[in-house]
């Protein structure tokens, strides 16, 4: 059996191998996999995995002996689903990994707005402790997470992980969900309307995935509805954002700061409008990326393929 890894770096650089899907066929890994390169390179394979390349329908159509493609990710936007169904390709992805990784991620971002670590670990190597005729000194004002409202747009797997840390530490939970879901059994918590989401909350994070419809829903008209204070965070998808309504909001003080960890283009690009934005914090991409989180991954894509094989698939996303 023929199996082909288009991109495979992110989930192994070298500490997370492909050993477990070596042993069940004939492996070829790629780090990277240019767009022009997938058909050369996957023209006999019969298993695809694949995390960000997309595979088009010009693609799909190309690869004759294709059966199985493995997202190595939750999101498969990056696959013409329609394409794999008419060709009678069975697509699959991996639901579940991240959430205790991402949820750690967004209280990482957060509390570097509340306690300025960064900011006064720069200050103090730079030598303003040791001038200081105090005991201690801080650069910026520093507040508690506890009775602050924390606005969750997207109350999946990530969304819930998120709320349940929130409330440890005190915070009382708005919670946004388009589909009915169960309430947690923590106070205080109320499921609400994202107006009145986005109007209430002091820090809102984003955990829903991308629609036509949501595709930058956070816009001017939003972002001025919210709190002066408010702090905005985005671990889902770069594209639920007006960028450039986000940079104009920070520059002009609308809310008090963002922190994103995904962006419209990524790799990030150099004109990005965010990048001389202030009170904004950047991480690249990584809120899912612990060790932890992708050796679950990949476990879970072994699961995928072995089920596969055995003709009972699971974590199917197209109806087949």
């Amino acid at each position: 059996m023929r199996m082909v890894i288009l991109d495979g770096y992110t989930i192994n650089p070298g500490d997370n191998p492909w050993s477990e899907l070596e042993k069940i066929g004939e492996l070829s890994v790629y780090d990277r996999t240019p767009q022009s390169k997938i058909i050369e390179r996957c023209v006999d394979a019969e298993i695809i995995f694949t995390s960000k390349n997309i595979l088009t329908e010009q693609i799909i159509n190309s690869l004759p002996n294709l059966k199985f493609i493995s997202v190595l990710a939750t999101g498969y936007n990056t696959i013409d689903i329609s394409a794999a169904t008419k060709n009678k390709i069975i697509v699959s992805n991996v639901p579940g990994y991240s959430p205790p990784s991402v949820a750690q991620h967004v209280f990482a971002l957060l509390l570097n707005f509340s306690n300025q670590v960064s900011l006064h670990d720069k200050a103090v190597k730079n030598g303003e402790w040791s001038s200081q005729e105090d005991f201690c000194f801080w650069k910026a004002p520093l507040f508690e997470l506890q009775g602050k409202k924390l606005g969750v747009v997207g109350f999946g797997d990530i969304g819930s992980k998120v709320a349940a840390l929130a409330n440890a530490f005190g915070m009382e939970v708005i919670a946004y969900s388009p589909r009915p879901k169960q309430k947690p059994d923590y106070l205080p918590f109320k499921f609400s309307g994202l107006e009145e989401l986005m109007r209430e909350s002091d820090v809102i994070s984003l955990h829903c995935p991308l629609t036509v419809e949501n595709e930058k829903f956070i816009n001017r008209s939003i972002l001025q509805s919210m709190k002066k204070n408010a702090i905005l965070i985005n671990t889902a998808r770069g594209q639920l954002i007006n960028e450039v309504d986000l940079a104009e909001a920070l520059k002009t003080g609308t809310i008090g700061g963002a922190a994103l960890d995904v962006v419209n283009k990524e790799p990030m690009q150099p004109n990005n409008p965010l990048l001389d934005a202030p009170n904004i914090i950047i991480t690249p991409h990584i809120a899912w990326a612990t060790l932890e989180a992708r050796t679950r991954l990949t476990k879970s894509t072994v699961n995928n393929l072995e089920s596969f094989i055995k003709g009972t698939p699971v974590n199917v996303v197209n109806n087949f």
